[in-house]
């Protein structure tokens, strides 16, 4: 319903859309004021790129198919398989909305040689990826105290990533936000999953 209303908002030019100029205004004057910041919100952005995120995903799925294995687990490889699909199906999401929406770059009025920045793919690719790998190795980490810590990091670092590509001037504040909706939902979707986890 949010991104619905995110996506509905962006397309007509509402008021969600009006205060998001203005927000992402505000934020490249910062930018621009605060240069020695410029470096460290580069490294939070590129943690959204596919070649970053991705292999921390393959890394944990592997992991979690090696532990099921194992273990004997008889569908060691289902739980690996279902994360590697959720990811997969993140992108042919993404790209049709950014096709339909067509909004040009931060600070330009027209889209030049890009499909569109809405949603944001790296703020998508980011969410699904770590979401993806904090879900899968939740199973093996027995602690409450240590699976909050997991979560939150995880929670922790895609805000810091949704913050750096606003900075950098990548993406308006609701080409983040709607793609953390759409993120939220499919990892929702993975989490109720009764068999999520539980190979055997």
């Amino acid at each position: 319903m949010l991104f619905a209303l995110l996506t509905w908002q962006v397309a007509v030019h509402g008021a969600l859309y009006r205060w998001d100029v203005r927000v992402d205004a505000a934020a490249l004057r910062a930018a621009s004021r605060h240069q020695p910041v410029r470096p460290a919100a580069q490294f939070l952005a590129d943690l959204g790129d596919v070649g970053v995120a991705v292999p921390v995903l393959v890394a944990a799925l592997g992991y979690v198919a090696w532990r099921h294995r194992r273990a004997g687990a008889p569908r060691w490889w289902l739980p690996s398989a279902v994360g590697a699909l959720a990811m997969a199906v993140t992108a042919p999401l993404v790209v049709p909305v950014k096709d339909l929406v067509s909004r040009p770059a931060p600070g330009t009025t027209q889209l030049v040689a890009h499909s569109g920045y809405f949603p944001s793919g790296h703020a998508a690719t980011a969410a699904m990826a770590y979401g993806l790998a904090v879900l899968v190795l939740l199973r093996f980490v027995q602690r409450g105290a240590a699976r909050r810590l997991l979560v939150l990091a995880a929670v922790l670092l895609n805000l810091a990533v949704g913050a750096a590509l606003v900075w950098r001037g990548y993406h308006w504040p609701l080409d983040v936000a709607a793609s953390w909706c759409l993120s939220g939902v499919l990892l929702s979707l993975a989490r109720l999953t009764s068999w999520w986890g539980n190979p055997g």
